[in-house]
């Protein structure tokens, strides 16, 4: 299984992709919008994307309404990743097409959690 990990901190995804790659996914890693937006365009087939809400250029919100603008991304699960667990925050990913929300700090179980969550299962390489 793939996944997308977009995140202008270099710590950030190395920290996700380490927790991801121990889950048995291959990981691509995007440090900004338009570079997740390329990966999407080029891989439209990504288990799932973790992406993060602030970055610069384009925030990780525009970047989550331009994938689901994209009809081949509509389904795709897409974890929000940030700092910010203030409701009206919460509310605008979720009305946008975020399917999860994982804040900073987090640890591997929460990281496994989220995509249990989302039905996506690394252990039997299945997506409901």
């Amino acid at each position: 299984m793939q996944a997308l990990v977009v995140d202008d901190s270099t710590a950030v995804r190395g920290l996700l992709v380490e927790h991801l790659s121990q889950l048995g996914f291959e990981v691509e890693q995007a440090g900004n919008g338009f570079e997740a937006l390329a990966k999407l365009q080029a891989t439209p087939a990504f288990a799932v994307v973790l992406l993060d809400w602030t970055m610069p250029g384009m925030d990780g919100l525009e970047v989550l309404r331009r994938l689901r603008a994209d009809s081949r991304n509509t389904e795709v699960p897409v974890v929000m990743v940030t700092t910010d667990g203030e409701l009206p925050f919460v509310d605008d990913a979720f009305k946008a097409g975020a399917n999860e929300y994982l804040m900073k700090p987090f640890d591997a179980q929460t990281v496994l959690e989220k995509l249990l969550l989302l039905g996506v299962d690394p252990e039997t390489r299945r997506v409901a």
